[in-house]
């Protein structure tokens, strides 16, 4: 029965309750009062309960009419909302965005990139693939993705192929667990005492994976592909390795992690660039989340936001190495 309920019954139900009558109901919706009565004993018919209380003059919902309104005009927004989203489907159609992530980029900032993109496009359509190393421009050439965040420093699949754009830059830390042996060293940390200890690699599937690690200082590593197992095994004190600060803030700032020293050897900050298809144009709802996830006031907020939520609490005291 429920199956034979329409959007004019449960409008007829609505106005009736907002205008506390038929008659008002009628008027309000344009509609001859007896239409408005049909329509309500339909609506009690389909739900089998009674709406309305019968024996009062002014419009009085009964228990289960109370229950069922706060639905009624949901199911009734959500279809004002459809019928927009319709609307602007038929006249600007529906924007898609397919974009391949490096997985060292902020997901946070990410998150709130999509967020707003998707407040100023409402009906867009997202392909998102998290990727490492060359893997964000495979997908570009293969065509599964029109855009790719990927990282300075690693090579090019195809410079005939793609052309790149700068977005934004994120600091990188080299860190380990208190518990691990590079902890208890003061002082700054010469190259070679790094390559005792074996080294964390993040690297990725392809064939050539081992010629695009970034950051290696260490002949004993372990890789994975996968920056969320890294964070996991550095916090279980197994190694040491390079970590974009926004990631690792908290554990940071918590003691569950301890920034390391280096001496004479510099860590530049990872420079993210756009990969895309020489000669591609982006659309408006690409170049605007283009524009969004190379806001470097809006990357440097999301990197505070942790702290900021830690603010007024003790922590332990930093220990560097």
């Amino acid at each position: 029965m429920l199956d034979n309920v329409t959007i004019n019954q449960l409008r007829a139900f609505v106005a009736v309750c907002d205008e506390g009558s038929f008659s008002g109901a009628a008027r309000e919706l344009r509609r001859a009062q007896s239409a408005i009565s049909h329509a309500i004993n339909a609506l009690e018919s389909a739900f089998d309960v009674v709406l309305f209380e019968r024996n009062t003059r002014k419009a009085t919902l009964t228990a289960a009419g109370r229950s069922l309104l706060p639905d009624a005009r949901g199911v009734i927004s959500r279809t004002e909302e459809m019928k927009m989203r319709a609307v602007s489907i038929a006249e600007a159609g529906v924007p898609q965005v397919s974009i391949a992530v490096d997985t060292y980029f902020s997901r946070a900032h990410l998150i709130e990139c999509l967020r707003t993109l998707q407040a100023d496009f409402p009906t867009v359509a997202i392909n998102l693939r998290m990727t490492t190393m060359q893997g964000g421009e495979r997908l570009v050439i293969e065509g599964t993705c029109a855009l790719a965040v990927t990282i300075t420093d690693v090579p090019e699949l195809s410079p005939a192929t793609i052309e790149r754009l700068h977005l934004c830059e994120a600091q990188m830390v080299t860190v380990c667990a208190p518990s691990h042996p590079l902890a208890a060293i003061a002082g700054p940390i010469p190259r070679e005492e790094f390559g005792r200890h074996i080294q964390l690699v993040v690297t990725d599937n392809q064939p050539d994976a081992e010629k695009t690690q970034q950051g290696v200082a260490s002949e004993r590593q372990w890789r994975v592909n996968d920056l969320g197992a890294k964070h996991d095994l550095l916090r279980g004190s197994l190694c040491w390795g390079h970590m974009p600060h926004h990631l690792v803030a908290e554990d940071l700032a918590n003691g569950k992690l301890i920034e390391l020293q280096r001496r004479a050897w510099h860590m530049r900050p990872l420079t993210f660039m756009v990969s895309q298809r020489r000669g591609y144009s982006f659309s408006e709802c690409e170049t605007r989340l283009v524009e969004l996830l190379g806001d470097p006031q809006r990357l440097s907020k999301d990197v505070s936001q942790r702290s900021v939520s830690r603010k007024g609490k003790k922590s332990p005291k930093a220990r560097h190495a």
